[in-house]
C-alpha cells in the first residue's frame, strides 16, 4: 500500500475561529436524524439477527465485472469527486484524476462550481499538473499559454491572428455537468451520457446540511493507493462486525458489538449506531454532543464514505481503478481552524490517529482480502447478520447492472 501525502492543515478557506468551541447537540440535527438516533435500542436489547446472504467472489476478481461497473454506474451516474470546501472561494481551483479522467474544477467569481476536462482546447495540454487547490482568476496552459476564464471561455490566445478561421468562442473547455449540494461536488464522467443526479437524495442533503458539511474547514488530505477492489475497501464501513476485532487495540473499545440503524435515502445508505457509553438518556443531557455517544457513517452511491466523530468528520472517495486496485482519497473536516492550543493538539491526534486505523486497519484488511481471494480459495462471500447492510447495498448497486 502506497501512501500519498497530498496535504495537511491546508485548505483555500479563509480563516475562522470555532475550534472546540462550537459542537452540536441533537437539537442541531435534521428530524431524519433524529428520529433515526431515537430507535437505537439500549444495547442489551440490541440483537443482531442471522442472515443468508452470499455474493461471489468474482465481483471483486473479474475484469468483466470491473468493465460492467465502470459502464452502467460510474459512467452512468453522476459521482462525488470532493468536498466543498475545496473549493469554498470565488477562483478556487483544482484537478482531480482519482477516476481516471483529468477533472478540473473551478468555482467561478460568482460562486458556481463546475467541471471541466483538465485539457487544453488547442493541443490537450494539462491545464493544471498537480492536485492541488489553487487561487486564480483564470486558467493558462503551460505549453502554448491560451488562457481560460473560471467558467471555461477561452480569453486568450497568443499571436490569435495567425490562426485562420478562427473564433475563440468555439473552443472553450469541455464541460461536465456538475452539480453542488450537501457539501459535495458531484460530476458527470462521460460526456456524452445524460446528466443523472438522481443518486443526490434531498433527505440526504438536509443530513449533511444539518452537519454543517457546506462550511467546514479542510484539516488534512491523504491520498491511499491500495491492492485491493474498490467494493471491499468499502465494506468496512457499512459493518460493524469487524470493529471489535479488527480494531482491538485502537478504537475497537469505543464501540458495542451491537446492530446499526440502517436507513435507505434514495440510492444511499445511513447507518446510526451507539457507542459503548451510549444509553438512550442521553440523547437529553442539555448540550450534549451527540457525536460523543452516537456515530453516522453514510454510504453515498456508489462509492463515498462519511463518518462522523465527536470534533471532525472522514470524508472517503473510494474510487475503482483496476478491477483489484483503488484509490482512496481521505478527508478530514473540522468546523474552523484550530484556534487556540487544544484544539490544535486534538485536531493533530485525531488526524493521525485515524489515518491509522483507516490505513493500517481498514485498508490493510482490504488488501489482504483482495489476496485471499485471488488464491481461489472461496467461491463466494457469505455475511453475517452484524455485515447485513453489505448485502443491502449490493442489492442497490445490482439494479443497474
Amino acid at each position: 500500500m502506497n501512501l500519498i501525502d497530498t496535504a495537511t492543515q491546508t485548505s483555500a478557506q479563509p480563516s475562522r475561529s470555532k475550534g472546540l468551541a462550537q459542537t452540536q447537540t441533537i437539537s442541531d440535527l435534521s428530524e431524519s436524524q433524529v428520529a433515526a438516533i431515537r430507535k437505537i435500542p439500549p444495547h442489551d436489547a440490541a440483537k443482531p439477527r442471522a442472515i443468508d446472504a452470499r455474493r461471489p467472489a468474482s465481483i471483486f476478481l473479474s475484469n468483466e465485472r470491473f468493465e460492467l461497473e465502470q459502464a452502467n454506474i460510474f459512467r452512468k451516474f453522476a459521482v462525488p469527486v470532493t468536498v466543498s470546501a475545496i473549493l469554498s472561494q470565488p477562483g478556487s481551483v483544482i484537478a482531480h484524476e482519482g477516476y481516471g479522467v483529468p477533472l478540473l474544477l473551478m468555482r467561478d467569481k460568482q460562486g458556481v462550481v463546475r467541471a471541466f476536462l483538465n485539457a487544453c482546447m488547442h493541443k490537450g495540454s494539462k491545464l493544471v499538473e498537480d492536485c492541488e487547490p489553487h487561487r486564480a482568476g483564470k486558467v493558462t496552459c503551460p505549453y502554448h499559454a491560451w488562457t481560460f476564464a473560471l467558467d471555461g471561455r477561452l480569453v486568450g490566445v497568443p499571436r490569435e491572428e495567425t490562426i485562420a478561421n478562427f473564433d475563440k468562442a468555439d473552443r472553450g473547455l469541455a464541460e461536465l455537468a456538475c452539480r453542488e449540494a450537501g457539501g459535495l461536488i458531484w460530476v458527470m464522467l462521460d460526456r456524452t451520457a445524460e446528466p443523472n443526479f438522481s443518486n443526490i437524495d434531498d433527505e440526504l442533503v438536509g443530513d449533511f446540511n444539518a452537519f454543517d458539511i457546506p462550511d467546514m474547514h479542510v484539516y488534512g488530505r491523504k491520498t491511499f493507493e491500495l491492492d485491493a477492489n474498490w467494493k471491499l475497501v468499502q465494506e468496512p464501513f457499512l459493518e460493524g462486525y469487524h470493529v471489535q476485532r479488527l480494531h482491538a487495540r485502537s478504537v475497537g473499545p469505543m464501540f458495542a458489538d451491537v446492530p446499526n440503524v440502517t436507513s435507505v435515502l434514495g440510492h444511499n445508505i445511513r447507518q446510526i449506531s451507539g457507542k459503548i457509553n451510549f444509553t438512550p438518556d442521553c440523547l437529553d443531557i442539555e448540550g450534549e454532543n451527540i457525536h460523543k455517544s452516537v456515530t453516522h457513517a453514510y454510504l453515498v452511491f456508489p462509492n463515498t464514505v462519511i463518518v462522523t466523530s465527536p470534533y471532525y468528520i472522514s470524508v472517503m472517495f473510494i474510487m475503482p481503478k483496476a478491477a483489484g486496485r483503488s484509490v482512496v482519497d481521505y478527508i478530514m473536516l473540522t468546523r474552523g481552524e484550530a484556534d487556540n492550543e487544544k484544539a490544535a493538539d486534538v485536531y493533530q491526534r485525531s488526524y493521525e490517529m485515524i489515518l491509522n486505523v483507516f490505513g493500517n486497519e481498514d485498508f490493510r484488511a482490504a488488501e489482504i482480502s483482495q489476496k485471499g481471494l485471488s488464491s481461489g480459495a472461496l467461491e463466494d462471500v457469505v455475511y453475517c447478520g452484524l455485515e447485513e447492510t453489505i448485502p443491502l447495498y449490493y442489492e442497490i448497486l445490482e439494479r443497474y447492472l
